[in-house]
């Protein structure tokens, strides 16, 4: 695959709206599914449909935690290219979300309740 060709499909993997908030959403730090269905409003099954995607270009890695499986960005050019789309530091910083119940949110759930 020449160079061109393996740039395009590094473009159209994240060439989505969806894609995009998920890569800037996982710049910060890995997360599961529910974790980003809880912070970004999607379906599980959207969210699932688009990681798909992503994985398949090489975008994400994955890691499992039992059940669960935290995605992290693997291509350090999503990162410049987030950052080259959204010059001026724009970026919000990843939270934990209460609505979700993955190992990695399930302490903080417990001490808001």
């Amino acid at each position: 695959m020449n160079a061109y060709l393996q740039t395009a499909e590094f473009l159209k993997a994240l060439a989505h709206p969806a894609r995009l908030q998920i890569a800037e959403f996982l710049r910060e730090r890995e997360a599961c599914v529910c974790h980003l269905e809880a912070h970004l409003g999607y379906r599980q099954p959207y969210i699932s449909q688009q990681i798909m995607v992503m994985r398949k270009a090489g975008l994400l890695t994955e890691r499992r935690d039992g059940t669960y499986v935290f995605y992290r960005i693997a291509d350090p050019r999503v990162g410049v290219l987030l950052d080259t789309l959204a010059p001026g530091g724009s970026r919000k910083k990843a939270r934990r979300a209460v609505a979700c119940s993955c190992p990695d949110c399930a302490p903080v759930a417990e001490a808001v309740a």
